[in-house]
């Protein structure tokens, strides 16, 4: 096969819409950590796994989003606390994923505007806390160890031993209501003690199982000598200051992350654990635990409204904030203006632009598919049959048969309910013994192969011809029978990561192929691909034909099936993830995960609009007159109206 040719054409910048885009849902995702205004608990501060802090004024029911604390996408915001003497102070204390990292923010205007306090500079802060009785003095645990501040964070000292190899790496603090030098630290080893300020530790272990990670420690407030602990092998309880812990039966094995603790303000004896698998609660002071979730709830945070304590709320991963009214009876999601979905799916009704529907990942029976009406205003999540299955890829023909591309197998939306469509019949061409006018011969006949079904995972779906294709793990797979059966498999390779159809001719690719069949998949052949190319990411067919490769290094398209390649070279965006072609207004829509940009390139004269989002991208997708986008952390995100936009060159 001969090389393609590749030449260079320049794209013309026109206009660009500067506006930050809105996001609009679905809500709900990784909460962390919740918090209040002293003596106002209608007003609650919300952190978040990417950086952002959420605020609300009405007890959770609605949030706004606050402020981003980092440019990066990746702090963990663990601790919020707001001063209880200016409630305007308010302190974030944060750790990267995955790298040893972090910082501490002060705000002195409640939360307008924030700065890095130096003093903690590149510090993972996985603990942090005031002293009740000073409020200039705070704590701050850290992989290194315990450090203090007596004036409100301007300086630190460490009150740990530097370097040691005990006292490190502390997830939980807890400091005495009344004598701010009797300190409680709880490290991936156990937990310790001191008296002194810092100037002695004790390890506090007797009764504890050995090699326990400690996640939270409580003192009671009116009974110092009461502390609760909470460690990998579960909730412990001392009523000697720590000289004894005893270990509290009601919680299974299973549940071995107690990752918060947290007592009633008004009723003593109760105390909620939030934990890996659901929220327990005692009201008898540690005697017996209730669980008062399902074991799907994982809990980050409680918070116990101090005016009304049957008021309770939780931070949970996937499913955002759930509030009670009834003491943690029953719950229900709080989430609305808070997003922290992880969208890589993403289609729209193309006779109802209003109409669009979203899959998520990661969020098990929490994500799965969300249907807007409105174009995004309201979600409701329509995922029964998905079983928490991650949803990849979304299609819709144009009869308004719906597929969902998962992590295991595909599914079709049908009165409501998702089901599996997943059967493969293929039909293979075996030799077969004959007897023709006597003379023995061999024919070759069309043999179907014993049904099987698919289960892995699904990366795109077009559904835009007569023939529906599927690019999956397992390789390429054709339906002439809208999804009731599949043909085909891994015979040009698996992992197929894109593929587009444009009438009898398909086009699907991996990241270091692109494959071409010019009869709707019966038969595919390789594509000759442009040289520089490493990676490629998306592939997409224009109205005309013409073919839109995106990869790492750009823009390519092709008119004739890859004899020669054109390299949009002026274009200012590398390592495109998406290329998504909007066959009503003729427009490539180019996105790339490491910018919060988006290219719309004119197919015929290569001019090209932008946009800044404000957001790291997933994919791009036209809805009407308006454009929608998947981000990698914030959900779905909406195009802002004319209005709202500025024009400009870039």
């Amino acid at each position: 096969m001969s090389l393609p040719l590749l030449v260079f054409v320049s794209a013309v910048p026109v206009t660009g819409q500067q506006a930050s885009w809105n996001p609009v849902g679905p809500d709900g995702g990784d909460a962390r950590v919740l918090s209040s205004v002293p003596g106002k608990p209608a007003h609650l501060y919300l952190g978040t796994t990417n950086s952002l802090l959420y605020e609300s004024t009405d007890q959770g029911a609605n949030w706004h989003r606050l402020a981003k604390l980092d440019s990066t996408d990746d702090l963990v915001i663990d601790h919020i606390l707001v001063d209880t003497s200016t409630p305007s102070l308010i302190y974030a204390a944060a750790w990267k994923f995955d790298r040893p990292e972090g910082s501490l923010w002060v705000s002195r205007d409640a939360g307008k505007t924030w700065q890095e306090l130096k003093g903690l500079h590149g510090q993972s802060i996985r603990a942090f806390a005031q002293a009740p009785s000073d409020h200039h003095m705070l704590f701050a645990g850290t992989l290194q160890g315990v450090f203090r501040s007596n004036d409100a964070g301007e300086t630190w000292n460490q009150i740990s031993p530097a370097g040691s190899t005990e006292i490190h790496e502390v997830e939980s603090l807890a400091i005495d209501p009344r004598d701010p030098n009797i300190v409680y630290a709880g490290t991936w080893h156990l937990a310790w003690k001191t008296t002194d300020g810092g100037a002695h530790w004790n390890n506090i272990k007797q009764g504890v199982i050995d090699d326990s990670d400690v996640f939270s420690i409580i003192i009671d407030p009116e009974q110092a000598n009461i502390v609760y602990m909470s460690a990998c092998s579960g909730i412990y309880k001392s009523e000697n200051g720590g000289a004894q812990f005893r270990k509290i039966q009601g919680i299974p094995a299973t549940a071995r992350r107690t990752r918060v603790l947290k007592q009633d303000p008004v009723h003593r004896d109760t105390v909620y654990a939030g934990t890996t698998e659901g929220l327990y609660k005692t009201t008898n002071a540690g005697h017996t635990f209730q669980r008062m979730t399902g074991p799907d709830v994982i809990v980050n945070d409680v918070y116990v409204d101090t005016s009304d304590p049957d008021r309770v709320l939780l931070a949970t991963d996937r499913s955002g904030v759930l509030t009670s009214s009834d003491a943690a009876v029953k719950f229900v999601a709080s989430n609305h203006g808070f997003s922290a979905r992880k969208v890589q799916a993403l289609t729209v009704d193309p006779k109802e632009p209003s109409r669009v529907y979203a899959g998520v990942v990661n969020d098990k029976t929490y994500g799965g598919a969300f249907l807007s009406e409105d174009g995004g205003v309201r979600w409701s999540q329509v995922a029964e049959g998905l079983e928490g299955r991650d949803v990849f890829s979304l299609a819709q023909s144009a009869d308004g048969s719906l597929l969902a591309g998962t992590n295991s197998g595909i599914f079709a939306l049908e009165k409501g309910a998702w089901a599996p469509r997943n059967t493969i019949a293929n039909t293979v061409a075996k030799a077969t013994p004959a007897v023709v006018k006597g003379k023995k011969i061999t024919v070759e006949k069309n043999v179907k192969e014993p049904t099987r079904q698919f289960d892995g995972r699904v990366f795109a779906l077009d559904l835009s011809g007569d023939v529906w294709a599927a690019a999956t793990s397992g390789g390429l797979y054709t339906s002439k029978d809208k999804a009731a059966s599949w043909q085909g498999g891994p015979g040009q390779g698996a992992d197929f990561t894109s593929i587009t159809v444009h009438g009898v001719t398909m086009a699907a690719s991996r990241p270091t192929g692109i494959v071409l069949s010019n009869d709707a998949g019966a038969t595919w052949w390789p594509m000759g691909v442009p040289t520089a190319v490493t990676r490629i990411h998306r592939v997409a067919f224009a109205n005309d034909g013409t073919l839109w490769l995106g990869s790492r290094e750009g823009v390519y398209f092709t008119r004739d099936k890859g004899k020669t390649w054109m390299w949009v070279h002026r274009l200012p965006l590398v390592d495109v993830s998406d290329l998504y072609y909007d066959s009503k207004t003729n427009k490539v829509l180019v996105s790339s995960r490491g910018s919060d940009f988006i290219y719309a390139i004119d197919d015929q004269s290569l001019d090209w609009k932008w946009y800044q989002t404000g957001f790291h991208l997933y994919l791009v997708r036209a809805a009407g007159d308006r454009l929608l986008a998947a981000s990698l952390d914030d959900g779905v995100l909406v195009e802002p109206r004319a209005s709202e936009t500025q024009t400009g060159q870039r």
